[in-house]
């Protein structure tokens, strides 16, 4: 914390220093002719980051959503590959018979390997788990249960999200989440 103390107040320092040179500058600049092929450059962001700064807590909460989005993010990558690797097999079988035992396999095999990891995620992890998911293949984890176990389980699932305040209906919108989006970003998982 110190030190983001520090850096801040190095920060504030050469900002009011560069600023009290234009300051300064500026009377001797008026005097003179703008030259024609000058170009100013402003960036004024959006109001919706600048509301988001001014909360004091912002840089715990944001580096909390890295964490998540840290631990999450594999998972929903991999949901992804299985999914499309699912679509492909699905449509190479050539009964329903032969379909419905190749998901039970899969399904069998996707318990195995990730429901103790994903059993220890948090509330926030899991919605933002359901979120990426969403990202990554571009159906809710709510459409994906039903496509692929029916109605009846996706609502079942739905129910038990609910209890823990949580969607399976949820969508990602790069807008809406722009945290998140920037974060996979800086990561390099774009």
């Amino acid at each position: 914390m110190e030190i983001l103390k520090q850096k801040i107040g190095s920060n504030l320092i050469a900002i009011l220093f560069i600023a009290s040179f234009f300051f300064f500058s500026k009377t001797s600049l008026a005097q003179t002719e703008p030259e024609p092929d000058t170009l100013n450059y402003t960036y004024t962001l959006p109001d919706f980051i600048v509301e988001a700064q001014k909360d004091s807590n912002y840089e715990k909460k944001y580096r909390r959503l890295v964490y998540n989005v840290k631990k999450v993010l594999p998972y929903a990558k991999m949901a992804s590959f299985r999914f499309q690797l699912m679509e492909q097999n699905l449509q190479v079988l050539p009964s329903d018979r032969a379909r419905k035992e190749y998901l039970k396999k899969t399904e069998a095999a996707i318990k195995d390997q990730f429901m103790d990891d994903l059993k220890n995620l948090t509330r926030s992890q899991g919605k933002i788990l359901i979120k990426l998911i969403y990202r990554e293949t571009g159906k809710s984890t709510y459409d994906l249960l039903q496509t692929y176990r029916g109605d009846i389980t996706a609502i079942y699932w739905q129910g038990m999200a609910k209890v823990f305040d949580a969607n399976l209906k949820e969508e990602y919108d790069p807008i809406e989440d722009w945290q998140i989006e920037q974060i996979i970003k800086e990561l390099g998982f774009d």
